[in-house]
């Protein structure tokens, strides 16, 4: 996962040399390998190298094409490589072709609708001489970032961290108001796919594409989720069968890479399904082992999520597996706190089970690493109960409630569940848009309960609210296919594989997930509801296909634990031990309510004394973000103080 950067003055005055020292040194943890630089005039485009496929060894970024007119930076991995280069007609030395080049051979034939003939995981920038145009691109599922900022007539800077952005003194330098209230507001993280922490800043939402030059900018969306044609399988074993080739293919294009290739293991139905897939296939091509990393606890078997660990790595051939522990973090000292130093934003501070992860691999050698994340909203279920309700399928929903509550170890009436889905299922599609717009005017006091209510009322956390809400449209009960598409299009989880992007990046990994290929995800929103849940069993489908590969006690495992909040506990501990703990610099009155700015509420030390923890540690993360970032003259001295310019 490089670094990739630009910067274009569209009023014709040269790009500076400083410039691009200034924006490269924000992305050299995202691509330590090496720094390329090109400009001509008033454009300038550079690259930080992560080496993640064989073929980025053999060129260097950014690529000017030969016959000049056009130069592409780009973090690019096309899993139909093979199928670009026939269809381009290029020779056998393509094979020495890395993926952005590829990439800039499409547009040359295929110009702006190049994207349309990619699969993989890209974010890209071309200069086009000809055109005098910046042309940007970032990948269906939303895998790789693309930040920029656009001055209309004066300027376009686009980079893969906003900071590389906000650092050029040309930016005007703003935090967000709105995204501060996002932060302390749940669930405004994901309100939309563009909003960032930097006012005039923005990112590029997934499956669009960016064209910029003197006259404007022409923001495009290239694609949508349609769901696969699945006519042709007429029963469970035949829909296996069609999975595990879409899956395996997915798994096999993620593990393209120019050395060891590591998986997260954390012993849930995904994470063992992208593991055990990835492992046979390494060594029916005899590349493995298949690194594993997994977060455990010291309690061991009798921890669930340990226990379950242990069967995964008992049982899966062909593994080399790797723990953390969460009462082991200091080793992983000064890394973590490194890291923990240099958070793009405070979303990402809570993840400290993640960045464990990530530096353990980083440790081990291992720069590519696979994850399940995208196994939950591929397999969603969505209206479920609703349907079996408007088919008159009373008994079967009552009893699937029963079943659900079992598997959550829930206690919930399932005579009460059953009679939503039944109103659900009885009202009128546009009685029921009617009843969902007069929620979203309501405000949610408790989602409030930290965002001082004057500040809240200044950014209309209300209106916020409202547009969150907007995101999940109510269609027909029939229309299955678009309702799971919507789950995958909802800004929650791109704005996820963000974080997890942005926590990667700083221990230079790259994440891979094989859920979000696009066959998988057209192929899962497709099926059948009794493939996707039966008998309280979510992803049916997934836990029968994985038979034989995945252990029985995975499969039908129950449940599910997490162990990310004693991974965060533990690093506080480590970093109150060491002394590290930073002290407050900012003042966040005006922005938090009054009650968490009192004494009670200033520093991490009164974790150990409140009941309130989880509120102390998010006023804690924004106030930590803030000391670093509430001013441009702190990015300055970052970078005086880091590189000789």
């Amino acid at each position: 996962m490089s670094g990739i950067f630009g910067l274009v003055n569209l009023d014709g005055a040269p790009v500076e040399h400083i410039d691009m020292v200034r924006m490269a040194y924000f992305l050299e943890r995202r691509g330590p390998e090496r720094t390329g630089v090109w400009r001509d005039g008033s454009v300038g485009l550079g690259y930080t190298l992560l080496s993640t496929t064989p073929e980025e060894q053999h060129q260097v970024q950014p690529i000017r094409h030969r016959s000049g007119g056009v130069v592409i930076t780009g973090d690019v991995r096309l899993d139909n490589r093979d199928e670009l280069i026939d269809q381009l007609g290029l020779d056998s030395r393509s094979g020495e072709l890395n993926d952005a080049g590829l990439a800039m051979e499409s547009y040359l034939r295929w110009g702006e609708s190049c994207v349309e003939h990619f699969l993989g995981d890209f974010a890209f920038a071309v200069w086009d001489d000809r055109r005098r145009s910046l042309f940007c691109a970032r990948d269906q599922m939303g895998m790789r970032t693309l930040y920029y900022h656009h001055q209309p007539g004066r300027l376009i800077a686009v980079a893969t961290s906003a900071k590389a952005i906000v650092v050029l003194p040309q930016v005007p330098y703003r935090i967000a108001a709105g995204r501060i209230a996002d932060f302390l507001v749940n669930p405004l993280e994901g309100i939309d796919k563009t909003s960032t922490f930097f006012e005039g800043v923005f990112r590029l939402p997934p499956a669009h594409t960016l064209s910029v030059d003197a006259r404007g900018a022409r923001l495009r969306e290239y694609w949508r989720l349609e769901p696969a044609d699945l006519s042709g399988l007429r029963s469970d074993e035949s829909y296996c069968e069609a999975f595990i080739d879409v899956f395996g293919s997915a798994v096999r294009s993620r593990l393209r890479a120019p050395g060891p290739v590591g998986s997260m293991l954390s012993g849930g139905m995904d994470s063992t399904s992208v593991a055990a897939m990835a492992a046979e296939i390494l060594a029916s091509e005899h590349r493995g082992p298949l690194h594993t990393f997994s977060a455990t606890s010291p309690d061991g078997d009798a921890d669930n999520e340990t226990r379950h660990i242990e069967i995964a790595r008992r049982s899966l051939a062909g593994i080399d597996s790797h723990t953390v522990r969460w009462d082991e973090l200091d080793a992983l000292q000064p890394e973590l706190s490194e890291v923990m130093r240099n958070i793009d934003e405070p979303f990402d501070l809570h993840m400290t089970l993640l960045e464990a992860m990530y530096l353990s691999a980083r440790r081990a050698g291992v720069v590519v690493v696979l994850d399940g994340v995208g196994g939950d909203v591929s397999f969603s279920a969505g209206r479920y109960l609703a349907r079996l309700m408007r088919s008159g399928r009373v008994r079967a929903a009552y009893r699937e409630v029963e079943a659900r509550n079992t598997f959550w170890d829930d206690s919930a009436s399932p005579t009460r569940a059953v009679a939503r889905a039944g109103l659900q299922a009885a009202t009128p599609l546009v009685v029921r848009r009617s009843i969902r717009l007069a929620k979203r005017k309501g405000v949610d006091q408790a989602d409030q309960r930290m965002i001082d209510p004057d500040f809240a009322r200044r950014v209309d956390v209300s209106g916020r609210l409202a547009a969150f809400g907007a995101w999940r449209p109510q269609r027909p009960l029939g229309d299955r296919s678009a309702e799971r598409a919507d789950v995958l299009r909802h800004p929650l989880l791109s704005n996820g594989r963000e974080r997890y992007d942005r926590v990667a990046a700083a221990a230079a990994i790259e994440p891979r997930d094989p859920f979000l290929d696009r066959r998988v995800a057209s192929f899962c929103v497709a099926l059948p509801d009794h493939l996707v849940i039966r008998a309280g069993w979510p992803k049916f489908l997934l836990r029968e296909s994985m038979q034989g590969r995945v252990p029985d006690e995975i499969r039908w495992r129950r449940g599910r634990d997490h162990l990310g909040w004693p991974f965060t506990r533990a690093r506080i501990d480590v970093e109150r031990s060491s002394g590290s703990s930073p002290s407050r610099g900012v003042s966040l009155a005006g922005y938090v309510h009054e009650r968490l700015v009192t004494s009670e509420f200033t520093a991490l030390a009164d974790l150990a004394e409140t009941e309130r923890v989880a509120e102390v540690l998010m006023v804690e993360t924004l106030a930590r973000w803030m000391d670093v970032n509430s001013d441009r003259p702190a990015l300055a001295g970052e970078l005086q103080n880091g590189r000789e310019t």
